[in-house]
């Protein structure tokens, strides 16, 4: 059986050498959501509220984005229909049989895939994207690692470290030159194996 753990949420302290790093626009939009979700529920006063906005907005690094959300619960977003709570770290194990994302699942900061002979499938096509960029921390042996892409999501395989394994990238030469929305950064090690990275395929009669 496959077991997900999932670590940390916004508002946390943020893994070792994140805090430093440079705050981007939805960084700050999402602490301004919390911030206001905070104030609805009478968490905090308009005061406050004021306060932490414009400290929110002039926010360089992350750091100093988690320190105005620390003393309040996490931020949720709708997914589906419904509301989901915005993980910071997810972690997937599993032997054998297949793992993996799909549909309107909500995208962590950081995944870590700790898996052996198993078939894992992270689809972005109807993800919902909370964070600029996603770390993929891979300790991946056997099978395949597939990553669905659409258009605005990169994916950076510089960091991953390939042992009897090969890695296949395909784009859309219409996307090449579309600004990302998300990047996805792979790390780590694949030990045999392929890692496929494709944009979804296209239904016949239905616009790109």
């Amino acid at each position: 059986m496959g077991q997900d753990r999932d670590a940390g949420v916004p508002g946390e302290n943020p893994p070792s050498g994140e805090a430093g790093l440079r705050a981007s626009h939805g960084d700050r939009d999402r602490t301004v959501e919390v911030l206001r979700v905070a104030a609805g529920d009478g968490r905090l006063t308009s005061d406050e509220l004021d306060g932490r906005l414009e400290a929110a907005l002039s926010a360089r690094t992350v750091g100093e984005l988690t320190a105005l959300t620390v003393d309040l619960p996490p931020v949720s977003v709708m997914a589906g229909g419904a509301m989901a709570e915005v993980k910071d770290v997810v972690r997937i194990e599993q032997t054998h049989g297949r793992a993996g994302r799909d549909g309107r699942w909500v995208v962590p900061r950081r995944l870590e895939l700790a898996v052996t002979w198993c078939d894992v499938t992270l689809d972005f096509t109807e993800a919902v994207i909370t964070y600029d960029t996603l770390h993929v921390d891979m300790a991946m042996s056997g099978r395949k690692l597939t990553l669905i892409t659409r258009p605005g999501v990169v994916v950076d395989a510089d960091g991953v470290r390939l042992a009897f394994s090969r890695l296949k990238y395909r784009r859309r030469r219409a996307d090449r030159d579309k600004p990302y929305v998300l990047k996805v950064e792979l790390s780590g090690q694949k030990v045999y194996g392929r890692i496929v990275v494709r944009p979804a395929r296209r239904l016949f009669g239905r616009q790109p």
